[in-house]
């Protein structure tokens, strides 16, 4: 077994492995000084902010006229005003702080230069050149991105599933004679995250001079959860019209646990499908592995010919676009 790991390490396959890590780290390297030092300019920014407005002694009017909103606009150096001129730069802005990744758009962008750079050294070193290794490279250059789909549904799924106890605690606070602003504030203290802390920030803009409805459709803006927004449309006709809040937010919990009891059931009846699909995913994976490890003579074709690595990469493209399909076609929408 260890002949077998040094004879992979002293291979071209080792090389490109050693490669495109020595690439990625090199890269993050790079991005970790640059948030450091873009994390140190925006401190000294603030503090002088605030600072000069406790000189002049006039909160209410730095707060609404929204210091705080625009601090990271007046904090940004030289790329990220080259950045702002993207078409889709607020986009990203607000995928970043739906996925609650304290990246700029910046390191976002160099973090995915910096991956597909080394996925096509990765591809060069082990002789995929051309069309090939520029895909390859396009494949690596995604991963950012996906990591940071992934986590924005990740918190988005959290969020959902603590939501329904936030609204009834909210009912609660209001049975009990408390404001609606003080419910918000007992759900900033008593939830764990990522609820407390989006609730934290409505009360405290609102606290501090933004206005009601701009801080819960900007919570709707953050959270893009159908949930929410009917949290945030009810809100707002009981505050135009009238009614009895309180129980709308005990309809509409009940209505989003119903939901989960649906989606739990559903995934009851699929597991067994979706194993299957996992299984033959990762049987090629494993077999070959065992054939490397059992007669390494037998596949190292597939990685010293040229027409061995493009049935690799194919091979890997399609098992990759097919899992994308498979999720799409059992992703059920409700």
């Amino acid at each position: 077994m260890n002949g077998v790991l040094d004879a992979i390490l002293a291979s071209r396959v080792g090389v490109a492995v050693m490669a495109l890590v020595a690439a990625i780290l090199a890269v993050v390297a790079v991005i970790l000084l640059w948030e450091s030092v873009r994390q140190l300019i925006r401190r000294q920014r603030a503090r002088g902010q605030l600072e000069r407005i406790a000189r002049e002694g006039n909160v209410r009017d730095a707060t609404s006229s929204g210091i705080l909103r625009h601090e990271k606009k007046r904090g940004l150096d030289w790329l990220e005003a080259l950045l702002l001129r993207l078409p889709r730069h607020g986009d990203l802005n607000h995928l970043l702080q739906q996925a609650d990744v304290d990246w700029s758009v910046g390191s976002l962008l160099l973090l995915t230069l910096g991956v597909g750079f080394g996925v096509w050294v990765f591809a060069l070193v082990l002789g995929i050149g051309g069309v090939g290794g520029v895909l390859l490279g396009a494949v690596g250059a995604t991963l950012p991105w996906l990591w940071v789909g992934r986590r924005k549904r990740k918190r988005l799924r959290a969020f959902e599933e603590r939501f329904p106890d936030a609204l009834d605690l909210l009912g609660r606070s209001i049975r009990a004679g408390h404001a609606f602003t003080t419910g918000l504030e007992v759900i900033a203290d008593e939830m764990p995250e990522p609820v407390a802390g989006e609730f934290r920030q409505v009360f405290e803009e609102q606290k501090f001079g933004l206005s009601l409805r701009e801080s819960l459709f900007g919570l709707a803006d953050r959270v893009d959860l159908v949930d929410v927004r009917m949290f945030v449309t009810s809100v707002m006709i009981q505050r135009e019209s009238g009614g009895n809040l309180a129980e709308n937010l005990d309809n509409l919990s009940t209505l989003i646990r119903e939901r989960f009891k649906f989606r739990r059931t559903l995934r009851t009846h699929t597991a067994q499908g979706r194993l299957t699909g996992y299984i033959l995913a990762a049987a090629p994976i494993f077999m070959l592995g065992v054939l490397m490890v059992l007669n390494p003579e037998y596949e190292r074709l597939l990685f010293t010919e040229q027409f061995g690595r493009l049935m690799l990469v194919g091979a890997a493209t399609m098992q990759f676009v097919g899992f994308l399909f498979i999720r799409r076609i059992i992703d059920v929408e409700f």
